[in-house]
């Protein structure tokens, strides 16, 4: 029977490994290497970047490891994981992972960073006595790290700046119409 990591497992393949990687490294240029050359470049515009496709979604300019010496420095224990995990990923569609879901992924990540034996079920009941050492602080950024154009930030800002411009004028029109209609 599988362990509550080995099904971790599964869901982080289908939920986070397209940015975490096959290994928790990470976004790296070595990650990205195995995706076809057209997908090796996310953030670009129409894609992963400024202007994503319909149902798109803008990636972030790092993706950290979750797996290595340091990659979870800034989770206390597994409680606080467990509470990101749940709340902010995946990225493109925060919260959607099921509490149990949610565990298991978090069962897994520890489990690959050695910080948890999956014989017993993680859970809300044990989870804040599983500690996850602190070490050194997570660095901003590797080298191999991928890294986005300063351009492409620069054109999100510029789009986000030109999007609230345009709301702030139609709320204006919308209020500058009532009131003559109410006139």
């Amino acid at each position: 029977m599988p362990s509550q990591a080995d099904l971790g497992a599964q869901v982080y393949w289908l939920s986070c490994l397209p940015c975490h990687g096959d290994k928790g490294q990470g976004l790296t240029d070595e990650f990205r290497a195995v995706y076809p050359p057209e997908d090796q470049y996310c953030w670009e515009s129409g894609c992963h970047g400024a202007n994503p496709y319909e149902s798109g979604f803008m990636i972030p300019k790092f993706i950290p490891a979750v797996v290595g010496p340091t990659a979870l420095a800034k989770f206390s224990n597994a409680a606080q994981l467990n509470s990101y995990i749940r709340a902010a990923m995946p990225f493109w569609k925060p919260g959607s992972l099921t509490e149990e879901d949610a565990w298991k992924v978090t069962a897994f990540v520890l489990r690959e960073n050695r910080l948890w034996s999956d014989t017993v079920e993680l859970n809300a009941t044990n989870a804040s006595g599983v500690a996850i050492p602190r070490g050194m602080l997570i660095p901003t950024s590797t080298p191999q790290q991928a890294e986005v154009p300063k351009s492409s930030a620069a054109i999100g800002w510029i789009a986000l700046i030109g999007s609230l411009s345009i709301l702030a004028l139609l709320i204006f029109i919308l209020k500058k119409s009532r009131n003559t209609t109410t006139i």
